[in-house]
């Protein structure tokens, strides 16, 4: 399938217009219009972009013989699967200075939920464990806390 109509039929799927999608990328619809009707081609940098928009992998985009859309964790970015991954597993965050959390600083916490941008945390706080709604955002680095056997 060509590029032009793996663009518009992403771009229907989404429901968008051509003129929804021109201002999301910042061209014009035109530009769409030709992209969509293999007139011309998007940049390298735009091919992200519209990946990004569209919820599809740059490859399913640019390979003429991969006709399939990516399922949805394959799209996301690579720190969403990340967390996906450490999803129920013993963590410990550290976080940038401007955004330090001092109730899960130097603490033992287990990610319970995440949506991409927030992330539900449970750490033992006394004799109780708390739950706490957390930004991606703020966490410089996560360490894995090996399992005692």
């Amino acid at each position: 399938m060509a590029l032009g109509r793996k663009i518009a039929e992403a771009r229907k799927e989404k429901n968008l217009t051509q003129e929804q999608l021109a201002d999301l990328m910042s061209v014009t619809r035109q530009s769409i219009s030709r992209w969509e009707s293999d007139q011309s081609y998007p940049e390298m940098d735009k091919i992200v972009r519209l990946a990004e928009i569209l919820e599809v992998s740059c490859d399913y985009l640019l390979n003429d013989n991969y006709t399939a859309a990516q399922p949805k964790m394959e799209k996301s970015s690579a720190i969403t699967r990340l967390l996906y991954g450490l999803k129920g597993k013993k963590i410990r965050f550290s976080f940038y200075n401007d955004a330090i959390d001092y109730d899960l600083s130097n603490v033992t916490c287990v990610i319970t939920d995440f949506d991409g941008q927030w992330m539900n945390v449970e750490y033992p706080k006394g004799k109780k464990t708390e739950t706490k709604l957390l930004p991606a955002s703020s966490v410089l680095s996560i360490k894995l806390v090996k399992e005692d056997k």
